[in-house]
C-alpha cells in the first residue's frame, strides 16, 4: 500500500470512529490524499461540479422528494388511508393489514421510506393504538411497511443506483414491482398469524355504497402513480420528466382538488425539499471525488479479485454480498453504502455476469432491510419519535418481521425471476 492511499484508509475509518458527517468525511479524506500524492486539489471541486451537474437523470431525485412532501401535506396520505381500510374489511388484525397495503400504495407515488413513516405513519399508528394494539407493534409493523416505498416504483434510491451502474432506470422500476408486492403479501401473512395469536380486532364493515364512495375520493391520488409509470413506460416522459409531472400533479390535487394546502404550505414544502436537496447533493457531490480516489488507485478491481478469490459461483457471491450489507446497513446509513460499497462491488458483479437490474434491487431491498435494523435504523427512530414508544419496544416487535424481509431477499436472491420477469416481457 502506497503512503497517500494509507493516508485515504485511515481517513476513511476515522470519518465513521469520529462520527463526522458522511459527506465533509469523504471530500476531507480525498483532499488529504490528494495533497499526499502531489494531486492538484482544485481537481476536488472539479469532480464534485463536473460530475454533479453533468448526470440528467439525478435531477429525478428533488422532484421525487418533492413529490412526497407535497403528498404528505396535502390530504393525499388520508385519501389512501381510507381507501385501503375500506379493501380490508372485517379481517382479523385489519389495521396491520391497512398498515401494509396503505403503504404499497403510497410507494407508487413517492419512493422514499422515510416519506411513507413519517406520513402515513402518524395516521397508522394512531388508528392502530384507537383499536387498542400495542404500541410496539404499531410502530414495527409502520417501519416494517415503509421499507416498501422504494423497492415499488418509483424509487429514490434506484435513481442513484442507475446513477452509479449504468444500469436502465426504467428497468429498474419494473424490476421493483414484483419484490414490493411480495414483501407485502409476507407481511401480510404474519400479520394474520400474529393477529390470531393476540387476538386482534376485526376491522369495519363497509357498504358497497361507502367503498365507492371512498374509492372516489381517492381516485385523484390513486392515479398519481398511474400517471408517473404510465409515462415513463410508453416512452412519453423520461424517469426526471415524470418526477416534474408527479410533482405539479400532485399540487394540482392537494391545492384543487383536496384543497388542503394553500400557497403558504406550498411555500413549506419548496424549503424542506431544498433543505434536503442540499443535503444529498452535498453527500452525491462528495462521492464523485471519494470515487475518483478509489477508481485511480483501482480498489474496484483488488475487491473483484478478492471475491472471485474466495467464489466463482454467483450464487455464493450473493450470498456474501447481503451479509455483508445487511451488516452494514445495521450501522451505517443508506445513501453512504450506495455511494461508497456498491461501486466497489460492481466490478465483480460484472465479472460474474450477474444482471444490474437483479442486483440493483437486492441491493435496494438490504438497504431498506437495513433502515429498520438495530441499532441505527432511521426508520426505528421516526416511528419512536412520531409515537412517543420506546426504542426497545419497537424492537422487540420488528425482530419476526425483519426476519420476514430477510426471507423475502433471499427469494429474490435466488429466484431472479422474480425480479427480472416483468422488465423481460415489459422493458426497454
Amino acid at each position: 500500500m502506497n503512503w497517500p492511499l494509507l493516508i485515504f484508509g485511515i481517513g476513511f475509518v476515522l470519518i465513521f470512529a469520529l462520527r463526522l458527517p458522511i459527506a465533509i468525511g469523504m471530500i476531507t479524506v480525498s483532499t488529504f490524499y490528494m495533497l499526499a500524492a502531489g494531486l492538484d486539489i482544485s481537481m476536488v471541486a472539479e469532480k464534485v461540479l463536473s460530475n454533479l451537474f453533468a448526470k440528467y437523470i439525478i435531477m429525478a431525485v428533488p422532484l421525487f422528494v418533492f413529490t412526497a412532501n407535497v403528498m404528505n401535506t396535502g390530504k393525499v396520505t388520508e385519501m389512501v388511508f381510507r381507501f385501503a381500510n375500506t379493501l380490508v374489511g372485517r379481517k382479523r388484525g385489519a389495521m396491520g393489514h391497512v398498515n401494509v397495503l396503505a403503504s404499497l400504495i403510497f410507494s407508487g407515488m413517492t419512493g422514499s421510506a422515510v416519506a411513507d413513516a413519517s406520513g402515513l405513519g402518524i395516521m397508522e399508528i394512531d388508528a392502530m393504538r384507537k383499536q387498542g394494539y400495542e404500541d410496539g407493534f404499531s410502530c414495527a409493523i409502520t417501519a416494517a411497511s415503509a421499507t416498501i416505498g422504494p423497492i415499488f416504483p418509483p424509487s429514490i434510491p434506484m435513481v442513484f443506483y442507475a446513477m452509479l451502474s449504468g444500469a436502465s432506470i426504467g428497468n429498474l422500476f419494473l424490476g421493483g414491482m414484483a419484490p414490493g408486492v411480495l414483501i407485502a403479501l409476507a407481511l401480510m401473512v404474519y400479520i394474520a398469524y400474529i393477529a390470531r395469536r393476540r387476538n386482534y380486532p376485526r376491522g369495519e364493515h363497509y357498504s358497497f355504497r361507502e367503498f365507492m364512495r371512498n374509492t372516489l375520493r381517492a381516485a385523484p391520488a390513486l392515479l398519481t402513480p398511474v400517471i408517473l409509470l404510465g409515462g415513463i413506460y410508453t416512452g412519453v416522459v423520461t424517469p426526471t420528466e415524470a418526477g416534474a409531472l408527479a410533482g405539479f400533479y400532485a399540487i394540482l390535487i392537494s391545492m384543487l382538488v383536496y384543497r388542503a394546502m394553500g400557497p403558504k404550505a406550498l411555500w413549506r414544502v419548496i424549503v424542506d425539499t431544498v433543505k434536503a436537496t442540499g443535503t444529498l447533493s452535498l453527500i452525491v457531490g462528495a462521492s464523485f471525488t471519494f470515487s475518483y480516489v478509489v477508481a485511480i488507485e483501482h480498489i474496484p478491481d483488488m475487491v473483484a479479485r478478492m471475491f472471485l478469490g474466495l467464489t466463482t459461483n454467483r450464487y455464493v457471491f450473493l450470498l456474501l454480498v447481503n451479509v455483508i450489507f445487511l451488516i452494514l446497513g445495521m450501522f451505517i446509513d443508506t445513501s453512504t453504502i450506495m455511494v461508497v460499497f456498491v461501486p466497489i462491488v460492481l466490478p465483480a458483479v460484472q465479472a460474474l455476469g450477474i444482471d444490474l437490474i437483479h442486483f440493483g434491487v437486492l441491493i435496494v431491498l438490504n438497504m431498506m432491510i437495513g433502515l429498520s435494523t438495530p441499532p441505527f435504523g432511521v426508520l426505528l427512530f421516526i416511528v419512536s419519535g412520531i409515537s412517543g414508544a420506546k426504542l426497545e419496544v419497537i424492537i422487540r416487535d420488528i425482530f419476526p418481521m425483519l426476519i420476514v424481509l430477510v426471507i423475502v431477499l433471499f427469494l429474490i436472491t435466488y429466484v431472479p425471476e422474480i425480479v427480472m420477469f416483468i422488465p423481460n416481457t415489459f422493458g426497454r
